[in-house]
């Protein structure tokens, strides 16, 4: 595992949503919109799974993933790559439920990932073109 520097950290709480890729065991790709990937540490992140039965039929079969926190603003970001872990009960899914509660979102489990990779992806001058 890699420790994620404080650019990434402050980058996963400000932008929303981040992407995140599987692969399933045959190398069938998937990519999926998150809005609630949360950094845990200093060498996981995680996120609430609520509506991506592919992402966690991926994970199950290859627990390989990649994360793009990308700002359309800026064209800066971060990219993770990692290991996955998926955790249907315990203190993390709790928290997860109770934050999207009041949303009347239904939390199934939560997604723990052991931060491999980071890619720091600085803004491009003059941020998006328009």
């Amino acid at each position: 595992m890699v420790r994620l520097p404080d650019e990434a950290k402050k980058t996963i709480a400000e932008v929303v949503p981040a992407f995140v890729a599987t692969a399933s065991k045959d190398s069938r790709p998937n990519v999926s919109p998150k809005g609630s990937l949360r950094v845990l540490d200093d060498e996981h992140v995680a996120f609430a799974e609520m509506a991506s039965p592919q992402t966690l039929a991926n994970l199950r079969e290859n627990p390989q993933v990649a994360v793009l926190v990308f700002s359309p603003d800026t064209w800066g970001g971060c990219r993770l790559r990692g290991r996955a872990e998926i955790l249907d009960s315990g203190e993390l899914v709790d928290s997860f439920k109770a934050q999207f509660a009041p949303m009347k979102m239904e939390v199934h489990c939560a997604v723990k990932i052991a931060v491999e990779e980071v890619v720091m992806m600085p803004p491009m001058k003059g941020g998006a073109q328009k």
